[in-house]
């Protein structure tokens, strides 16, 4: 089935925002790597460049969403599934030439000390993705407290990993963090279980 032009709009401006920024994509070139006049873009983005970039920070950030359940619930063991997710990232990472990375970090720091939409709508992707990995923990029986620190610092790793592995052309910082998370998430697991008793 054939994409909408708004969709092609969208999924065209993630792409673009995660590959140069925000600063560096402009309406044009959106309009272009979309197949749509110009004219087209600001009919369904009567906002302009912010409200594309908004709607395509969101489309990203369901994509990510996807991966990171579909890699959380592919196993019990929240561990196991951590280093399923920084697999998975370093692969795709890879495959695309090491430029399409996280769809929110570029947009992010270009945005920060504002209160714009993009901004907003970053903040809220991070959030959302702690939510799923918070999820999976709770249900690992972690704590709630342990399990929101734990879920923010596996979401804050994987952010800095991804960067990290695409300056670095190389996926052992994804996998590096994998390992480091892994273990992070069984000590915690460790301590809910208790001493083994004789």
């Amino acid at each position: 089935m054939q994409n909408t032009t708004r969709e092609r709009i969208v999924v065209a401006a993630s792409r673009l925002l995660q590959r140069q920024g925000y600063v560096g994509t402009g309406i044009k070139q959106i309009a272009k790597e979309a197949d749509a006049t110009l004219g087209s873009v600001y009919h369904f983005f009567p906002g302009g460049k912010e409200a594309v970039a908004v709607a395509a920070i969101e489309h990203g950030s369901r994509e990510f969403a996807a991966l990171l359940r579909e890699a959380l619930d592919g196993t019990e063991d929240p561990a196991d599934a951590v280093t399923a997710c920084t697999a998975r990232l370093a692969a795709e990472l890879r495959a695309s030439g090491w430029t399409d990375g996280c769809p929110v970090t570029a947009a992010a720091l270009e945005t920060l000390g504002t209160d714009s939409g993009i901004q907003q709508a970053c903040a809220e992707a991070l959030r959302g993705w702690e939510q799923l990995v918070f999820d999976k923990l709770l249900s690992a029986g972690f704590g709630s407290p342990d399990a929101r620190e734990v879920a923010t610092t596996v979401i804050s790793t994987l952010e800095g990993a991804e960067v990290t592995a695409q300056v670095n052309r190389s996926e052992e910082p994804l996998h590096a963090a994998g390992r480091q998370l892994a273990r992070l998430v069984r000590s915690y697991a460790a301590q809910e279980a208790g001493p083994v008793r004789a």
